[in-house]
């Protein structure tokens, strides 16, 4: 994938240190996480959520909910974890979660977005560390901010009255099928998500049955 860096940019980039000058095409190249659309609304439905929103909302919910993890974690580790999880869209793109097909392509086009990205500056591979710990779930932090990924979305789409679920013909099996690993970080935050899975049932915004279009 090309990089986002704007051409008039490059040459006053060439002025710096080569270092600085990394890191700053390296956040520049960031910015282009707002342009990613996910499927799920805004509170409020008016809009698709973006996937730079979605990852600060994820910081800030960990924040709130950092007294329900199952386990002692490092809220910072969290927060970083949380911020920079889907950078890697900027080339892969968002994939649905319910589907599963997509899903198993996704991994290889991450791999290779994770590869380009955080080779762009001096340290990425810290930061590529955190997005690998993430996604295998092998420490507290990473179990803490996997529920916290997992809980955001269900909580928009109950807020919007199953939007989401009822526009892509997805079901309840598969909505606590996929939501299921909240309880690897969370109890008390998974016992929340299947309080609102079932009022979703309940009040027909979640069919128990039914099919992705």
């Amino acid at each position: 994938m090309p990089e986002h860096t704007p051409e008039h940019t490059g040459g006053a980039l060439e002025a710096l240190s080569p270092d600085l000058a990394s890191r700053l095409r390296f956040l520049l190249e960031a910015d282009a996480l707002k342009t990613i659309l996910r499927r799920n609304s805004i509170v409020g439905g008016t809009r698709l959520e973006n996937s730079a929103e979605h990852s600060w909302h994820l910081a800030v919910m960990a924040l709130v909910l950092a007294p329900y993890s199952n386990e002692v974690v490092d809220i910072g580790r969290v927060v970083s974890m949380l911020l920079i999880h889907d950078i890697v869209e900027i080339d892969a793109g968002d994939t649905f979660i319910y589907d599963v097909s997509a899903r198993l392509e996704q991994a290889a086009a991450e791999a290779a977005a994770a590869e380009r990205l955080f080779e762009m500056f001096p340290d990425g591979h810290e930061m590529r560390a955190l997005w690998e710990e993430f996604e295998t779930r092998a420490t507290p932090e990473a179990r803490f901010a996997r529920a916290i990924d997992r809980l955001e979305p269900l909580l928009l789409n109950h807020a919007n009255r199953g939007e989401t679920w009822r526009r892509h013909g997805v079901h309840a099996e598969q909505v606590r099928a996929v939501n299921s690993l909240i309880a690897d970080g969370s109890d008390e935050l998974w016992d929340a998500a299947v309080s609102l899975m079932d009022d979703a049932v309940k009040r027909g915004w979640l069919p128990e049955q039914g099919s992705v279009q």
